[in-house]
């Protein structure tokens, strides 16, 4: 019988919410609608015919060199090679096309056949938001480091490619998941409802992005719809806006490109796992294409009396009402609903660890800690090539989320036997509305020297309602607190949710212009210039218990920024580049989610500044495999602080965050694939109160690696290890999360050309670990040995 209790925000606090101001219902019904009829209509072409629908392509001069093509990627060995190479083959990747191909030579709205098959199109200047040239598990370019489609050797940053082939292999399914691998990242517990991370020392619950847009309520974010996940580090508030002081996390989702696509996956294993996966897609017409994909999963946990349930749907339409122009509609409707768990208390020492207790254990009570989380979001992309080469790209984003979550946890470590438990339930509505628009042009001025210019626009609009009631234990107005034995942690005794904590609304708008400038001097020195202004206006109405005697407050504050970056790129040879790069970002003093204005003076909480150094390296040291390094240096300043009891602070704070990263991708042999990582960091605090402890959630070590061996052509083995070094769980550096080493392996069958299964094993030396924590008494024990078996078939 399952244990997951619906909670429903506007039934709980109705008076909380009012009426949302932007609806996406409609639209979304109509792509759906749409999408359903022209997919009914859809023609399969004959076998290799399918032609693939492209990014709008600048026109260069005639007289411009074409640029070198990459190297043709090797046969990976398959049982499909045998009988069908066209299928297990991977194609060679030609030059880019250098002009929009017509009707009559290819497909819809696509480039020649051949074309890379990445989501973006490798057209260097086209601006777009996609993962370029991939290959396994490497790629070669991105568009969302500067908005343009760039070779990675040619961006001045340290940038990390999850690809799709590499996040399966590894049995990935969420964003979490897929970061473990990423150096110079570490993933926190998020309370047990939200993705959480630390980049380079800074921890956000805001700074994720889809297809180069922000995506900032806080959830679980699966991969069912995900070709790529990009990892930018260092501040870029150039390219991304506010937040991002240690770097963002993009999802490139999956297009309608009128490839043809029919594939299915099941899987099951431990904790009695079962999800599914679609994705289907075609050509519709010579000039139209869809795609759709969908998930759903329902399984449990090996911590007692967890469940999961949640599911998703991704359709997308795309095509051509003209040469030059093309048009992209999507729309994903997601929902998850779960256990909230918070993980086992500490214990006393010196420093305190992890209570040693069965890591199965709930501390709380599990039918009072559930979460719900609904989301609705449509995006529309218009891009247009004039004749004079000028490139045009409209994106617009309209998204709706209804989330709330209710849960009872430790609150204290084990004294004397007992463990304090607390508790409380949050609501919150959030609408969101973003209008991109990107201009771009190649300037060929001749003696090998161009300039690839940007100029871009940004108007957002987001309104969010939140509350939050406290909890009354065994009765209304009961105790508000509860202790349970460390032996027997869970309970069951009533929860009444019903003393008040909050009730805020919260509008923001954003305006933002921006230029940029990557000027290229010979094919051996590249540099970009980028200068951005933001205007932040931050509006709030609420009430707090705790401020102002809980008597209603009407602030505001408007920011004005601006946030620049400056490198430059040197390539002494073909394969490898040298770069130096300065950044910034700031982090309006409303904070991540908005809540700081409620602080005692909050409305004149000045901007935290972040600021970045960095010199770096990019080496193809062998054909598609990939050797990369960083050391940066990463001061946050106006942090805030507190110094005298909750919702009082001051921006006295400064921390300090120095460190590196290496990493190999790539191919070792045709046969052998490897994605291996070591990041190094010491983040302090500089100034401000804990002046000299570091920074919580950042080891000072992270190794990883992962490998791939097809050692016969229907079988592979894969082997992957992960190092964490101990960290802090609180900035007062008084409980330690210990070190530890987890090793997981993979086994891959291709049992004919339709049919593939793939088993992982997850922690094969049943190693207790603790890699996460929200607090001190918020420690996530990591999981034992499991086993997962995917099956997939490919029609």
């Amino acid at each position: 019988m399952s244990r997951i209790v619906r909670l429903d925000c506007r039934s709980i606090c109705h008076a909380a919410f009012r009426p949302r101001l932007i609806t996406s219902a409609s639209v979304c019904a109509l792509i759906l609608t749409t999408a359903g009829a022209l997919a009914q209509e859809s023609q399969t072409p004959p076998p290799g015919s399918e032609p693939l629908l492209p990014e709008v392509e600048v026109i260069t001069p005639a007289d411009e060199p074409a640029q070198a093509a990459p190297k043709p990627a090797a046969p990976k060995p398959t049982a499909q090679a045998k009988t069908k190479p066209k299928a297990a083959a991977k194609k060679p990747v030609p030059a880019p096309v250098p002009d929009v191909v017509s009707p009559d030579e290819a497909g819809p709205v696509a480039a020649a056949e051949g074309a890379p098959s990445g989501p973006g199109s490798d057209a260097p200047g086209v601006p777009g938001t996609g993962t370029t040239g991939i290959d396994g598990y490497i790629a070669t370019g991105t568009s969302t480091a500067t908005k343009t489609n760039t070779p990675l050797k040619n961006i001045p940053q340290a940038i990390t490619v999850i690809t799709k082939e590499q996040a399966e292999d590894r049995g990935s399914v969420t964003v979490g998941e897929a970061l473990r691998y990423v150096p110079g990242v570490a993933v926190a517990q998020g309370e047990g409802h939200r993705d959480q991370i630390t980049i380079r020392g800074q921890n956000t619950t805001a700074d994720f992005f889809v297809d180069g847009v922000r995506d900032d309520i806080e959830y679980y974010r699966d991969l069912y719809n995900v070709e790529a996940i990009e990892v930018l580090k260092g501040p870029a508030a150039m390219t991304f806006g506010r937040g991002g002081g240690g770097g963002v996390v993009n999802r490139v989702t999956k297009k309608a490109d009128g490839e043809r696509v029919r594939e299915v996956t099941a899987s099951t294993g431990s904790f009695e796992r079962a999800r599914t996966t679609i994705d289907v897609g075609d050509r519709i017409s010579p000039d139209a294409a869809f795609r759709l994909n969908a998930m759903y999963e329902n399984s449990e946990g090996f911590r007692d009396f967890f469940e999961l349930e949640r599911y998703g749907i991704n359709p997308t339409l795309a095509f051509r009402p003209a040469d030059n122009t093309k048009v992209s509609l999507s729309y994903e409707y997601y929902k998850d609903e779960r256990t909230v768990d918070r993980g086992v208390p500490s214990i006393s020492g010196s420093p305190g660890g992890p209570s040693r207790g069965p890591i199965e254990d709930f501390f709380g009570n599990p039918d009072a800690s559930q979460a719900g989380f609904e989301g609705h979001s449509a995006t529309a992309t218009l891009e247009h090539r004039f004749d004079n080469g000028v490139n045009v790209r409209n994106h617009t984003f309209l998204a709706t989320y209804d989330k709330v979550y209710a849960n009872v946890f430790a609150n204290g470590p084990v004294i004397g036997g007992n463990v304090a438990l607390d508790g409380y339930i949050n609501g919150t509505e959030r609408e969101s509305i973003v209008n991109q628009t990107d201009i771009t042009y190649r300037w060929d001025m001749g003696q090998g020297i161009r300039h690839t210019l940007l100029a871009g626009t940004e108007f957002s609009y987001q309104e969010t309602d939140n509350f939050r009631n406290n909890p009354s234990f065994n009765a209304p107005l009961g105790p508000t607190t509860i202790s349970v034995p460390f032996n027997s942690p869970t309970t069951f005794a009533p929860v009444f949710f019903d003393r008040f904590a909050r009730d805020w609304h919260t509008e923001v708008q954003t305006s933002s212009v921006y230029i940029q400038d990557q000027l290229e001097i010979t094919k051996y020195f590249e540099l970009i210039g980028g200068l951005r202004f933001d205007r932040f206006d931050v509006a709030f109405d609420g009430r707090t218990s705790n401020v102002n005697a809980g008597a209603p407050q009407s602030l505001s504050r408007v920011d004005d920024v601006w946030s620049h970056r400056v490198g430059a790129v040197f390539k002494p040879t073909e394969a490898a580049s040298v770069y130096i790069a300065t950044s910034n970002s700031f982090l309006p003093g409303a904070g991540d989610q908005f809540g700081n204005l409620t602080v005692v003076n909050g409305n004149t909480l000045e901007p935290e500044e972040f600021q970045n150094d960095e010199i770096g390296f990019k080496w193809e040291v062998a054909p598609r495999l990939f050797f990369n390094g960083a050391i940066f240096k990463l001061d946050r300043s106006n942090q805030i602080v507190t110094v005298a009891g909750p919702n009082t602070g001051q921006q006295v704070g400064l921390t300090r965050t120095e460190g590196g990263e290496l990493s190999l991708t790539g191919y070792v042999t045709d046969q052998w694939q490897i994605s291996a990582s070591w990041g190094h960091q010491i983040a302090r605090v500089v100034d401000g109160n804990s002046a000299g402890n570091e920074v919580p959630f950042v080891p000072n070590n992270i190794y990883s690696l992962w490998n791939r061996y097809q050692v016969l052509p229907w079988f592979g083995a894969g082997l992957g290890i992960i190092h964490q070094d101990s960290s802090f769980a609180a900035l007062n550096n008084t409980v330690e999360l210990p070190s530890f080493t987890r090793v997981d392996a993979a086994f891959f069958f291709d049992i004919n050309e339709n049919w593939q299964a793939q088993v992982n094993v997850e922690n094969i030396f049943d190693e207790e670990y603790y890699p996460s924590a929200h607090n001190n008494n918020n420690i996530s024990p990591g999981s034992p040995r499991a086993a997962y078996v995917t099956v997939k078939a490919n029609f």
